[in-house]
């Protein structure tokens, strides 16, 4: 078996300003990625800190193109043209696209944004499920790589 060679993800902050968050714009933020050696990206965001889970996934989206900087404001749209090409799926809201913390007052919560290096453009329908991506992303990750970032 071939280890898989790292990448190293990078967002523009350590703590998510308003407008990645549900108080502000609710934008999806840039991420950079640096040793990239791949034909497509997927990114699952996890918040391990839901009670009500384990591992709650406000966002999916996989084909991007392999872009040393994924840039940010992707719209809540299964199919997406710009700011670059991409699929997205239904995350654990229910919805379509980027769903930026929302912490309760008070409390901070962690955010891990997974990047994913892909061999192949995935053949996964828009709105898919986030196992769904898993599934389909079995046999291809080539490289892989973290970041995480706080909200409160």
């Amino acid at each position: 078996m071939n280890a898989i060679t790292p990448i190293i993800v990078t967002l523009d902050f350590l703590e998510f300003p308003p407008r990645n968050t549900c108080r502000g714009e609710d934008r999806s933020p840039a991420l950079n990625i640096k040793n990239l050696d791949a034909q497509s990206v997927a990114i699952m965001v996890f918040n391990p800190f839901i009670k009500s889970c384990c591992s709650f996934t406000p966002w999916i989206i996989w084909n991007i193109p392999p872009l040393s900087r994924i840039p940010e404001g992707f719209p809540k749209e299964p199919q997406v043209l710009k700011p670059v090409q991409a699929v997205q799926g239904i995350n654990d809201y229910g919805t379509i696209g980027y769903h930026g913390p929302c912490p309760p007052d008070g409390e901070m919560h962690r955010y891990q944004f997974r990047v994913y290096a892909l061999d192949t453009m995935l053949d996964l329908p828009p709105g898919s499920t986030k196992d769904d991506l898993i599934k389909a992303m079995r046999g291809h990750v080539v490289q892989y790589g973290e970041t995480v970032a706080l909200a409160r």
